[in-house]
């Protein structure tokens, strides 16, 4: 394998599959990018098993061919160079990799390529196409609310799936981790009716998550039941799915919630900043008091004092007094992009709806503490 490649192309390329491999691996060719040179395209791809990312580069070739060469090993070097650099390669056959780059030179130990494993798609019986803002959507508005408590295997990815609201078909997207869950849906895309509810991991959502910045493409999607392929310019992600069931969200979803609370989403979200930075480090416990045109926040802890806040809001419902984690509760405030954010609350023991007044799509549910 012989050919040249622009520093900047192969440095973007390397980028996006270079973070999929693991930085300790117990199998060697796993801490390997395949490089794959053929009719004027250099392809690499990276794999850990469970996830597979595969991209291709134009380059001028002299000779097809193909090896191994370690990830992040290349990654530094390619990064290290300077801007508008040539950058050739040359692999001999004798398992070395000779990366030159005007007067710089590097000899890189090789692995076969028919030891790297090959994470085949199979059967992806449903397929359907969305656009990098639907994608953006669904993943950035659920994405903070994934658990990451290994035990909980189930809640350790966003799931999606097909359902109906309203008599429409929606394609939902939603994640949990015991103490809040976030909600995303958009209008149900063709060929996604009928799709298996399936957990896309975590490390999926941010390795998509990565691609999809960067592309003004739509991308296809192919799943079933264990495994989906999002596909977009010259990359392809392959990713296993959780072999697992995600639990019956609707149940934690209150309906009985009759206390509307509206608040204005940046001077709220300020606010709970604000306040929250005099609350105990381990519990992050801040109160909210509300009653008819006003909420004070407040929060304390024995080190170092307390602090209190007073916002005007409309408020319908008698007065009461709720506390939560500040920290969740930013994490849901910071995904409302309008002005108003409403909450919609029962008592000081039970869930709270948060939603955006003008998103019908978004809905975010948080469990309160005692303060």
């Amino acid at each position: 394998m012989k050919l040249t490649i622009e520093r900047a192309a192969l440095l973007k390329s390397l980028g996006h599959v270079q973070s999929v491999v693991e930085r300790r691996n117990t199998i060697p060719i796993l801490s390997n990018l395949k490089l794959d040179a053929q009719d004027g395209k250099l392809a690499l791809n990276a794999t850990d098993m469970d996830l597979d990312i595969a991209e291709s580069v134009a380059a001028d070739i002299t000779q097809p061919g193909a090896t191994t060469a370690p990830a992040h090993t290349l990654y530094d070097i390619v990064r290290k160079l300077p801007d508008g650099a040539q950058v050739a390669l040359d692999a001999d056959g004798e398992g070395k990799l000779v990366l030159s780059s005007g007067r710089s030179r590097f000899t890189l130990t090789c692995l076969p390529t028919d030891e790297f494993p090959v994470l085949s798609g199979g059967d992806l019986g449903h397929e359907f196409t969305l656009t990098v803002a639907e994608i953006q959507v669904l993943m950035d508005k659920t994405r903070f609310a994934i658990s990451t408590e290994e035990t909980r295997y189930y809640l350790n990815g966003i799931y999606l799936h097909a359902t109906e609201r309203d008599g429409a078909g929606v394609l939902r997207a939603v994640a949990t981790d015991g103490h809040r869950l976030a909600s995303m849906e958009i209008p149900l895309p063709k060929g996604a009716d009928g799709m298996p509810g399936i957990i896309v991991p975590r490390k999926t959502v941010g390795e998509l998550s990565k691609l999809v910045d960067e592309t003004t493409a739509d991308i296809a999607i192919g799943l079933s039941e264990a495994k989906i392929r999002f596909t977009m310019d010259s990359s392809v992600l392959t990713s296993k799915l959780i072999d697992g069931t995600f639990p019956d969200y609707q149940r934690v979803i209150p309906e009985g919630n009759d206390k509307q609370l509206d608040v204005n989403t940046k001077g709220f979200a300020s606010a709970v900043d604000r306040v929250s930075a005099i609350s105990t480090e381990k519990s992050r416990a801040i109160k909210m008091n509300l009653a008819s045109g006003s909420m004070i926040l407040s929060a304390s802890s024995p080190e170092d004092g307390s602090a209190t806040e007073e916002l005007e809001v409309s408020y319908q419902g008698e007065a009461m007094e709720i506390g939560f984690n500040a920290g969740y509760l930013l994490d849901i405030v910071r995904q409302i992009e309008g002005d108003s954010t409403r909450l919609l609350l029962a008592d000081a023991a039970s869930p709270t709806i948060l939603s955006e007044v003008d998103e019908p799509g978004a809905l975010y549910v948080l469990m309160p503490m005692r303060v």
